[in-house]
Formats: structure tokens, C-alpha cells, sequence
């Protein structure tokens, strides 16, 4: 029988007891939230997710959840600082859908991308980040265009070591060194430029999720079709999903590969 939300509440309860926190349960959202007393910052978990990890992996998922919460709680009572820190700085990409202010109204720093996704950035803490809002860059005296310069440039750090696979003729290719800016390796220039001149055919690009960034050589008409439907299961899979489509590398500009896929099918006839 599967786990009901109120059994998963009292889980959850005996998870996060804690004298300085508060927990509640929210019936219609079908959510848990554990906040600290003082601030009332804190964090809002999906019983619906949970649930399902709980019955894939039993104790072992809610071990992974409390890690998670108690690092998250943690860092909001921590007071942050750029300055010192500009080495662990990094742009994140994330979907247009994801909000631009904090929960407590702060505005984060954030710009446009594609018309699929935004750049964030954000402040590595080790075991998680902060993503950076105004507020914070203010009191530190920081501009945004020098926020998002130390980004670019730490970014151009992060190796970009990849798996290759070869499918109907197409070659695709998966940058996912499980650090956070998987997905962020989009923004590295230098990198693109390097795979396009390596490329026979086409150069295709999908960040179906924050942990991976594809790239692959479409050599034929299927390889199209063969990059959609694993973008697809990447995005129905993914911790934290950005975009289902992908996009066609062209002139060091992305553009949505189902415009122009179907444009070159055309020319092709």
C-alpha cells in the first residue's frame, strides 16, 4: 500500500525536530514547510516527490532530503559575502518560468538567455548555493556587470570533459560532472567554438536539466528526432528541469531547433 501524505508528515515531523524550527503541514498545496522560529525563513518541501522517492529508496531518500534541508536551513541564518569569494561565483542557468525574487521579495540578479531560459548566479557555498539577489550585491558594493564578469570568467575554469555515444549516424555528446553548473557550460564561449569546428554537421545544444548539458553533431535528419526524445527523458527525469527543447548552434547564437530543423527539412526536398 502506498504511503499516504499524512504518514509522510509524521516522518517528516520526527525528521526535522528541532527546538529552533517551526514545521507545518499545508493540506491543499499537499506540502511540508520547516522554517527556523525567529526569521520564518525556511523550506518548502512536495510530500508528492518524497513519496515517491521514499518508495524507491525507503530510508536512504529521507537521509538524502535531511541533508539537503538542514544545509538549506543553515545557510539562511549564515551571513553571506562576495568579496574574498569571487572564486566561487558562477553563472546557473534556469527556465523563464523560474521566479525573480526570493521568497522574502528580494530581487535576484538574472538575465536573459534564450526565450527558454534565464542566467542566475550564485554563490558557492560547497555542499549547495546561494543564488545572489540585489540586496546582497548592493551591500557589498558590487555592480552587476562585474557580478556577471567574475561569473564569465570563473565559469572558462570548469572543465568540460564528456561522454560520447554515436546514434543513427548522429554523434552526441554529454558534458555531466555532477558540480552544479553542469547545465551552465552553455555559457562558455570558447568551449562552443571549439566543438563547432570539430563538427561535420550541424551543432545542436539542449539543457534538459541543471545536471547535464548535450551537444551533438546532427549529421541526418533522424538525429533530430533521436536529440527530442532524449531531451525529452531528460527533462521528465531531472532535480531541478530547464527546458525540453533544444536549440541549433549558429553564428555563437542559439536559436529553438524545432524553428529551424523544420526550415532546413524544407530546404532539403
Amino acid at each position: 500500500m502506498k504511503m499516504t501524505s499524512i504518514q509522510m508528515k509524521r516522518k517528516l515531523e520526527d525528521l526535522f525536530d528541532n527546538p529552533d524550527w517551526n514545521t507545518s503541514f499545508d493540506r491543499d498545496k499537499d506540502s511540508f514547510r520547516v522554517e527556523w522560529k525567529d526569521t520564518k525563513m525556511g523550506v518548502n518541501i512536495s510530500l508528492p516527490g518524497v513519496i515517491s522517492k521514499w518508495e524507491a529508496r525507503k530510508e536512504e531518500a529521507l537521509k538524502e532530503l535531511s541533508e539537503h534541508i538542514h544545509e538549506a536551513l543553515r545557510i539562511m541564518q549564515e551571513k553571506q559575502e562576495l568579496s574574498g569569494k569571487e572564486k566561487n561565483i558562477f553563472p546557473v542557468i534556469r527556465s523563464t518560468s523560474f521566479p525573480t525574487e526570493t521568497k522574502s521579495k528580494k530581487r535576484l540578479i538574472y538575465r536573459e538567455h534564450t526565450a527558454e531560459t534565464r542566467i542566475y548566479y550564485a554563490l558557492d557555498l560547497g555542499k549547495s548555493y546561494r543564488l545572489i539577489d540585489e540586496e546582497l550585491l548592493k551591500s557589498e558594493g558590487w555592480t552587476e556587470e562585474r557580478l556577471m564578469e567574475v561569473a564569465k570568467f570563473n565559469l572558462r575554469s570548469l572543465p568540460t570533459d564528456y561522454k560520447k555515444d554515436e546514434v543513427a549516424g548522429n554523434t552526441f555528446y554529454f558534458v555531466a560532472p555532477n558540480d552544479g553548473y553542469d547545465a551552465s557550460r552553455i555559457l562558455n564561449e570558447a568551449f562552443l567554438e571549439e566543438m563547432m569546428a570539430n563538427t561535420e554537421g550541424e551543432l545542436a545544444l539542449a539543457v534538459p536539466h541543471q545536471d547535464v548539458l548535450i551537444l551533438a553533431d546532427i549529421k541526418n535528419p533522424t538525429g533530430y528526432d533521436v536529440l527530442a526524445q532524449m531531451t525529452m527523458q531528460f527533462f521528465a527525469e531531472g532535480r531541478i528541469p530547464i527546458t525540453s527543447l533544444s536549440f541549433l548552434y549558429e553564428d555563437k547564437k542559439l536559436e529553438p531547433i524545432f524553428i529551424l530543423a523544420k526550415n532546413k527539412k524544407r530546404e532539403d526536398k
